[in-house]
């Protein structure tokens, strides 16, 4: 068996089970005006305070959804993972995803963090894994989620 094939079938029995939750993250004003400047979407509700407070619904700006996603990657590396899963693992890669919602804003000064399970796996060929994860971002002291993903990757073994 292959270091891939082995994975497959500890991936597999993982499949919907939470991998757990990751560690807060702040969003401040300064991470959304970096945002902005990268993406040139300087949006009044992400970068004018004074603007947002008045006009926007939320009276505060928010971060872009798209800030928040690209979150993903700090955000779900603080998730212990099994060890086992990753032996032989040369590399990984995102491949795409299958969905994306952005359920409730993320306001300024807010923290997040992600919550993680493993929603199907795939083996491509012998030593490349397809894994999908349904990938929950939270915001601290709200109900409902900042977005949730099929967030879909690949990765590759000796």
């Amino acid at each position: 068996m292959t270091h891939a094939e082995d994975a497959y079938a500890l991936f597999e029995k993982a499949i919907g089970t939470s991998d757990g939750t990751g560690d807060w993250l702040l969003v401040d004003q300064a991470r959304i005006n970096a945002f902005a400047d990268v993406t040139e979407d300087h949006q009044f509700i992400h970068v004018d305070p004074e603007k947002a407070a008045e006009l926007s619904p939320y009276k505060v700006t928010i971060a872009h959804g798209f800030l928040t996603l690209s979150l993903l990657v700090p955000l779900t590396s603080s998730i212990p993972q099994p060890l086992e899963r990753a032996v032989g693992a040369v590399m990984g890669v995102n491949y795409g995803f299958e969905k994306i919602r952005f359920i409730a804003p993320v306001k300024v000064d807010s923290r997040i963090r992600a919550e993680s399970s493993v929603s199907a796996v795939e083996l491509k060929d012998p030593n490349t894994l397809q894994v999908t994860r349904t990938v929950t971002v939270e915001i601290e002291g709200e109900t409902k989620p900042a977005l949730v993903a099929e967030w879909v990757t690949r990765a590759i073994y000796s």
